[in-house]
């Protein structure tokens, strides 16, 4: 594992100041109607731009639309949702009315779902009409689940759909626009990510309401730099936990603009991002960057406005932080993190890359090198 300059290393945490009440959406929408965003755009997605003001209502339409189909506080939701404005409002406006949305990757198999559906007990599928074909043979044998909401692709025509099924288009127009949030505390469930599956079955991870604004204070303000003027795009879905933290947290923590793209990420989608939304902030991985060098399709220097790049998942090969930066004139922030841990909590920073490192621990997280025996390795040698 490279990236620790000693086998341990506890870096002084910041203090991140949460009150006991506590609703993470409440958090993040309020914060920036505060500030007076409520006319600047939130996220732009394949259908256009989606103010601050107007994802605050679509949240409140959503929270009141599950509380009227009798949807409980704690009980759950799968989200299997792509990247468009519907999941921000199905996500913040589940949290808001004290529902735990389960995040689901939009790429797994009918059995894979069903695992996951059975795992949580979902009430509720709030799932985009593209996907239904993948989970359309589950919707007569789960007990638990009780709702099958579906989610129109952008710009497209109104549904047509069974009669056991709902639109989440006509569920948000009759859902009332104004909505106060449960009172969760900030040690309360509040989200559902589930792991890869590598050591097994996939497991639900459970975070707080507090942990989302946590990844944006200890590592997006203070190593990231986001600022109110970026335009952010990640490559990575929302869906996964770097992903969730680049395109959602992070610029509603900051005040932001979140670009997102329903497509699966290609060199061809992404560059076509790049050059029309001009992102200040891209958030890819390893496998991309190398597609991305390796395209004819990729931009030159001055055809982007990039300040800065994010890299996770696996570990960033020197040569292509190199070249990258070399190509862009920007630099590759690689960086480690798990859905356990929600984000990045050991990173390069601006101005001190090195290049075929993960950098160093981000304040307000304790990390260790160990051995087989569980004990701290000396400075050099391999570990855990």
């Amino acid at each position: 594992m490279p990236g620790l300059s000693t086998a341990d290393h506890r870096a002084s945490p910041p203090r991140v100041d949460i009150p006991r009440e506590y609703n993470a959406a409440h958090d993040l929408i309020e914060r920036n109607l505060r500030a007076g965003r409520a006319a600047k755009a939130a996220f732009i997605d394949d259908a256009g731009a989606h103010t601050y003001g107007e994802l605050a209502e679509r949240v409140n339409r959503c929270a009141n639309a599950l509380v009227d189909l009798g949807i409980e506080r704690e009980q759950r939701v799968l989200l299997c949702l792509l990247d468009t404005i519907d999941f921000p409002t199905a996500f913040l406006g589940a949290i808001k009315a004290g529902i735990v949305p389960v995040a689901a990757n939009t790429l797994l198999t009918t059995a894979d779902y069903d695992y996951m559906l059975r795992d949580s007990r979902a009430r509720a599928l709030i799932v985009s009409a593209q996907l239904l074909p993948t989970l359309a043979p589950l919707f007569e044998r789960l007990p638990d689940l009780k709702h099958v909401i579906v989610s129109a692709a952008p710009g497209a025509d109104a549904l047509t759909l069974p009669g056991a099924q709902l639109s989440f288009a006509k569920l948000l127009a009759k859902g009332g626009t104004s909505f106060d949030a449960a009172p969760t505390s900030c040690d309360d469930a509040c989200f559902w990510l589930y792991s890869s599956g590598s050591t097994g079955a996939p497991k639900g991870t459970v975070h707080a309401h507090s942990s989302l604004i946590c990844t944006y204070e200890l590592y997006a303000k203070p190593v990231l730099g986001i600022r109110e003027d970026d335009v952010v795009f990640s490559a990575a879905k929302l869906f996964f936990a770097y992903g969730l933290g680049n395109g959602l947290t992070f610029p509603m923590g900051a005040g932001a603009t979140a670009i997102l793209m329903a497509e699966r990420p290609t060199p061809a989608a992404v560059c076509a991002r790049l050059r029309a939304r001009q992102p200040t902030i891209f958030y890819g991985v390893p496998t991309l960057y190398a597609a991305l060098l390796a395209s004819a399709d990729l931009p030159v220097r001055n055809e982007l406005n990039l300040r800065t790049c994010t890299s996770a998942g696996e570990a960033l090969p020197a040569e292509i932080g190199r070249r990258w930066t070399d190509h862009f004139g920007v630099e590759i922030l690689d960086g480690l993190g798990s859905t356990e841990m929600l984000h990045i909590f050991l990173s390069n920073r601006p101005g001190d890359v090195q290049h075929g490192t993960t950098g160093k621990p981000v304040p307000g997280y304790e990390l260790r090198i160990v051995g087989d025996d569980g004990l701290p390795v000396k400075a050099g040698d391999v570990g855990e």
